[in-house]
């Protein structure tokens, strides 16, 4: 999809649209776009659609908050390299070239690989659903995309932002701890403990070193990050949270280094989105080349009356 017509697109959109929607528009409207020459059983056409996805992905993301801000869009460097490509697109301006720090490129590199799959999530659930009725995959990865924009799976970084922001000050973060621990109180920490992992999560130890580096050589001065870290601090030590294993997750550090590299909260997802397309797609061509592979059908088992006798409507 072409610059221009992109921007033919989110005219149909306010410009305080959620990114999420925007994405999950733009990533559908790429079935019209492509589909004269699409054959999903051609090994051929479904890398071309693959590689088209993860390509394009970054370009329409960035569209998607520059026309959220009302700048203009800024076309690919192909000069540079994926991440760094991307963070142009994000934050240049005409005016001037953008110096971006090693370390943010690098990060967000490290957040991308660490995202990129992660079993059968919510999302890459829907698509496999979606992609098993036959559906091309760019249907397919837009329905992935409103499955992961649920604050319980691609927002939960975002509500961890949302939660350093009630918290406030690094001051009140031991009475949040208090209040987590309080079962009469409403208050929950978010981004500490994992539905799959008991421990430790094993990429959140790999995010944490990251996320300490982003932020001793970027020098961020903001409030939150401080709240952030002395929850952290506090998290780790206090036994409440050690003995239920409830340690900090991955969500807790990527909102951490998205805010650090300036990326705003509403564009969390789309950065998760951006990633997890890579396994999305990896999944929808596993199908395809799965022999006897049918469509899906999740099964359920019925819960109501045995037996009833049939009343006319009139005798109701």
């Amino acid at each position: 999809m072409m610059h221009e017509s992109l921007k033919d697109f989110f005219k149909g959109f306010h410009h305080d649209a959620h990114p999420m929607a925007m994405l999950a528009a733009a990533v559908a409207s790429l079935s019209a776009f492509y589909h004269d020459n699409l054959d999903v059983e051609n090994p051929a056409d479904r890398k071309l659609a693959a590689i088209r996805l993860i390509a394009k992905m970054p370009t329409i993301a960035a569209a998607c908050y520059r026309y959220s801000i009302g700048w203009p869009f800024r076309y690919p460097r192909n000069n540079l390299e994926y991440v760094d490509r991307f963070l142009h697109m994000m934050f240049e301006v005409p005016s001037e070239p953008l110096q971006m720090s090693p370390v943010a490129a690098k990060a967000l590199d490290l957040l991308f690989i660490l995202h990129a799959d992660h079993e059968q999530n919510a999302s890459t659930s829907t698509v496999r659903l979606v992609g098993s009725t036959g559906a091309n995959p760019y249907a397919s990865v837009a329905a992935g995309i409103t499955a992961l924009w649920g604050p319980a799976h691609g927002g939960a970084n975002e509500a961890v932002l949302k939660m350093l922001e009630e918290i406030g000050t690094p001051d009140n973060v031991e009475s949040a701890v208090l209040r987590a621990k309080d079962k009469n109180d409403s208050f929950r920490l978010m981004g500490f403990g994992h539905r799959v992992y008991k421990n430790f999560d094993p990429r959140a130890k790999i995010i944490r070193e990251m996320c300490h580096k982003v932020l001793a050589e970027l020098g961020v001065n903001d409030p939150l990050l401080d709240v952030a870290m002395k929850l952290e601090e506090a998290a780790l030590k206090d036994d409440y949270f050690v003995e239920r294993k409830l340690y900090p997750n991955v969500d807790f550090y990527s909102g951490i280094i998205y805010k650090a590299l300036g990326i705003p909260t509403e564009m969390f997802t789309v950065m998760f989105a951006i990633a997890r397309t890579a396994g999305w797609i990896a999944h929808w061509i596993e199908q395809h080349e799965t022999p006897g592979a049918r469509i899906g059908r999740p099964r359920q088992i019925y819960t109501g009356h045995d037996v009833r006798d049939y009343v006319a409507a009139g005798k109701r």
